[in-house]
């Protein structure tokens, strides 16, 4: 943890939402390393991500989209009622279009790769709290030439899990569902890509850049 120095400003209070230890342990250590940035705590869930977010109004909440209790993109709207000032920067190895969209439209001024380097991100930070948007430069390019997808975000999640042929076990698991959730999802992506199966469903979705 960063302190103020006694004529300086005070840093800007960020908090941490990643169900993976380790990567937001590495966050959090790289994060408090600069002298203007204070990480306050870490979430694993949904659930506590808002309960921190509540207690401590901070002005930047860094999180995953995939989280075991619920999606990341909604974690956001509801912080936002709960600590208006605060400003959400997602970092997900989940970037793609359909998610970049909807977090556009829900307001989300920051959506980046786990790729971001530190340096990178703690800029980020910086920029989000400004109420600067930052938005990874390839992501927003296959946006734009990807035209929209008619899956939603959990389809292509399911698709994308269903990539190297893994059966609906694992990829319940791998996407935190219930094996009947992601036989649903399965079923209506192949409907909305008019596929006749889930394998034909992957190739058409990783032709037009949605997964």
């Amino acid at each position: 943890m960063t302190t103020p120095s006694p004529t300086g400003p005070a840093p800007l209070r960020v908090i941490l939402v990643d169900d993976e230890h380790l990567i937001r342990s590495a966050l959090a250590t790289m994060l408090s390393l600069e002298e203007d940035l204070e990480v306050l705590g870490e979430a694993a869930t949904v659930a506590e991500g808002l309960r921190l977010a509540r207690t401590e109004q901070p002005e930047v909440a860094v999180l995953d989209l995939q989280l075991p209790d619920g999606d990341g993109l909604d974690l956001c709207a509801r912080i936002a009622e709960a600590s208006p000032a605060t400003r959400c920067l997602v970092l997900t190895s989940h970037a793609r279009p359909g998610y970049l969209k909807r977090a556009l439209a829900q307001g989300v001024l920051g959506f980046l790769p786990k790729t971001t380097s530190a340096d990178q991100l703690a800029r980020a930070v910086r920029s989000v709290a400004a109420g600067r948007r930052v938005i990874d430069p390839e992501l927003a390019a296959e946006t734009i030439s990807s035209g929209d997808s008619p899956l939603t975000p959990r389809e292509s999640d399911v698709l994308e899990y269903a990539a190297d042929g893994a059966a609906v076990e694992q990829i319940a698991r791998r996407a935190h569902l219930a094996e009947g959730t992601v036989r649903n999802y399965l079923s209506s992506a192949q409907a909305k890509l008019q596929a006749a199966n889930r394998h034909e469903a992957v190739a058409i979705a990783r032709r037009q850049g949605w997964i």
